[in-house]
């Protein structure tokens, strides 16, 4: 609400609203006034011309601004599988998922929308297609609905865990147990809105990784950890190994790169393999995306599991 005290009786309202509202053009003040958005107190809408009285309030609604529709780019893809229900790829680290704030292009999205020409828009403007996420600098499998019956099916898979997720991570130290299960609440940083954190039961959404020491390099002090995610909560696995005590290598949001031993250049985190069941066929679907070169010098000394469990 603003209420008008000083002298202005007589100004125009689309004029006075320039001059106190610096943020807004004039023309988008008139525009705001035409739509309705600006109200007196009686609920009635003003006109540009309506003059200003001392006393008036005035009642401003100002709408949020809707996304723009992602462009398509073209931009390189590595495609794991495609048919004309759906896409896997393998997403490389410092690719954005979807168009955001400071990422309005060269997003995954803007290259998914050149190579398949439409998307489901169950996902809105800015995330047609999107089923699930992987953070920007996180490699790995991700799967994108084609149209909106597979949207409805995959989405539903994750919600309902009927899917399989198994990570690669590359942790500071030496977890013990080596392997066991961390069951916590995840939710917001109370303080560094860029951060999620565990938080106290009835706060936040239950988060579920199990967690697996697969080798131990004394020399960087670091391990690499097989992790395999039950939710799908935003940084689980980050967030997870940091309540170990073990935060990720290259982590610059829950680390500090520079005091760690272990410099590969990117954040350790690969999404190694994804399983889900066909939204159409129903057939049990399994991908496995390369490992990235980065992680070579633990994973060229130690056996990968083979089986999916």
């Amino acid at each position: 609400m603003l209420h008008i005290v000083e002298d202005s009786a007589g100004d125009r309202l689309d004029r006075y609203l320039s001059a106190h509202l610096p943020e807004f053009s004039r023309a988008r003040i008139q525009s705001l006034i035409k739509s309705g958005a600006i109200c007196s107190d009686d609920g009635s809408p003003c006109k540009p011309k309506t003059p200003v009285e001392i006393g008036m309030r005035l009642h401003i609604n100002i709408p949020e601004p809707k996304p723009a529709a992602a462009v398509p780019q073209e931009l390189p893809l590595r495609i794991l599988y495609e048919d004309e229900h759906l896409i896997v790829l393998d997403k490389e680290s410092g690719m954005v998922v979807h168009p955001a704030a400071g990422n309005p292009d060269g997003t995954l999205v803007n290259a998914l929308l050149h190579h398949c020409g439409d998307l489901s828009g169950i996902g809105g403007v800015e995330r047609p297609g999107i089923v699930h996420r992987l953070d920007k600098d996180t490699s790995g499998c991700i799967v994108v609905a084609k149209n909106d019956g597979a949207h409805n099916s995959l989405s539903a898979q994750f919600a309902e865990r009927d899917t399989q997720k198994i990570y690669l991570a590359v942790v500071q130290g030496l977890p013990s147990p080596s392997k066991g299960t961390v069951f916590t609440n995840i939710g917001r940083h109370p303080v560094n809105r860029l951060k999620m954190t565990v938080v106290n039961p009835g706060s936040g959404k239950p988060a579920i990784t199990d967690y697996k020491t697969l080798f131990y390099d004394e020399h960087t002090d670091s391990s690499l950890m097989l992790c395999t995610l039950h939710t799908g909560r935003t940084h689980q696995i980050r967030v997870h190994m940091l309540h170990l005590g073990h935060p990720l290598i290259g982590d610059p949001v829950y680390s500090h790169p520079s005091r760690q031993k272990a410099r590969p250049g990117r954040l350790m985190l690969h999404a190694w393999r994804l399983s889900f069941f066909h939204p159409v066929s129903g057939e049990r679907m399994h991908f496995t995306a390369p490992i990235p070169p980065q992680f070579t010098d633990w994973t060229s000394r130690t056996s990968l599991p083979d089986s999916w469990e």
